[in-house]
């Protein structure tokens, strides 16, 4: 297959990433409006953002490697049909228990972009491919901010339940868009799907550099889960604002996330470890705004820029890394990464919560600096025996 990814593709690519891993986070900015719906407290509720976080692991681990074995069309049918009924699940859901089950499917389903990643990397020269995912990766990380100023201001004027009926109507769109207009990629890997998912591990245990951005990747999106899940939170106990403003933040994001291209770009020319570094550095900084910036919306504001360019410098950078190995097990060690990344989300979520509940936004911001330091510190301990060009 030649190497010449047409911008129509890329684009469209992009911009699917985007609708698809909204799916994920509709949910965070109406926490506190679906606990008072089912009369359930904000420490139970913030169990639906951590099932999908959960699911979407789950969804990485077993369903992401069958791109280097199965036509990804087949997989996109299949995925779109559980993601839609679990969409109206979580729309007509009665009570807790069920919303929560609802989610993880949500979750488990909207993998879908992870194969886009790997797409536009294996469609894409080798000097275009920083470029091609630091595109897809602006549309998938707009998507993520995106969706909770959408949730906000839909779930603040028409009910949290509408988000979501909105939500399965709109994949049902996307998926005959993209049925009609995917390209479709043969995998070669002809092996059971026993023998595939044991190669995840061989990858794991071979691949140090990977067992790096794994980590890297997961404190990352720990950090930046541990904040938009009690957000919403502080934005309500602070200002007394609802949903809709806090949604309205994932705007700001946007102005970070949009500096995902640049990125991408910076990967053919800086080195890695440099940017990794740079990366941590700001989302530290992040988190000491926060700290102080319980009852500053300037502070807060300047914080949301920050984070969100900080992980992705982490993320997209970790992206290349993985991917300029291994070229016939892309979707795998993508597997590998995302899986790390999403069990991060939810630890960062979980420990989030728990840290409101006991020492509020202190709590938080303090969980957020431990995971962006730790970013610092194992990229800073590796960099002499792991060179990163």
């Amino acid at each position: 297959m030649p190497k010449n990814l047409p911008n129509s593709t890329l684009y469209l690519l992009s911009i699917s990433a985007g609708l698809v891993v909204a799916n994920l986070y509709y949910n965070q900015p109406l926490l506190h409006d679906m606990a008072l719906s089912l009369n359930v407290s904000d420490a139970e509720v913030s169990n639906v953002a951590l099932s999908t976080q959960i699911g979407y692991a789950f969804g990485l681990l077993f369903i992401i490697p069958l791109g280097d074995k199965i036509n990804n069309i087949k997989i996109m049918k299949i995925n779109f049909l559980i993601l839609v009924t679990s969409l109206l699940g979580v729309a007509i859901s009665p009570s807790l228990s069920l919303m929560i089950l609802c989610s993880f499917l949500v979750g488990f389903t909207s993998t879908l972009p992870q194969l886009f990643v790997p797409m536009a990397a294996h469609l894409s020269s080798d000097e275009g491919m920083g470029r091609a995912i630091g595109i897809v990766m602006s549309g998938l990380l707009i998507g993520i901010l995106g969706s909770r100023v959408l949730s906000g201001l839909v779930g603040e004027y028409f009910g949290w339940r509408t988000v979501f009926y909105g939500a399965a109507g709109l994949m049902t769109v996307l998926f005959f868009l993209l049925n009609a207009k995917l390209p479709v990629i043969q995998p070669k890997f002809g092996e059971s799907y026993s023998k595939l998912m044991k190669s995840l591990w061989f990858y794991f245990k071979t691949e140090s550099t990977l067992r790096l951005a794994a980590l890297r990747g997961a404190l990352a999106f720990g950090s930046l889960s541990a904040f938009w899940t009690t957000f919403v939170f502080l934005m309500e106990d602070s200002f007394g604002y609802g949903s809709a403003i806090a949604g309205g933040f994932g705007l700001f994001g946007i102005a970070g996330a949009l500096g995902a291209t640049v990125v991408g770009k910076m990967n053919n020319h800086v080195k890695k470890s440099t940017l990794i570094i740079a990366g941590a550095i700001l989302i530290i900084i992040s988190w000491l705004i926060f700290l102080i910036s319980a009852h500053s919306i300037i502070g807060l504001i300047i914080g949301v820029i920050l984070i969100d360019l900080g992980v992705q410098s982490v993320h997209i950078t970790n992206q290349n890394i993985v991917f300029s190995k291994n070229v016939e097990a892309r979707n795998r060690v993508n597997t590998i990464y995302m899986v790390g990344f999403f069990i991060g989300g939810a630890l960062g979520t979980s420990f989030g919560s728990l840290a409101w509940n006991w020492m509020g936004w202190t709590g938080v911001s303090l969980v957020g600096l431990g995971f962006s330091g730790l970013i610092l510190i194992a990229q800073l301990l590796t960099n002499k025996r792991i060179i990163q060009k």
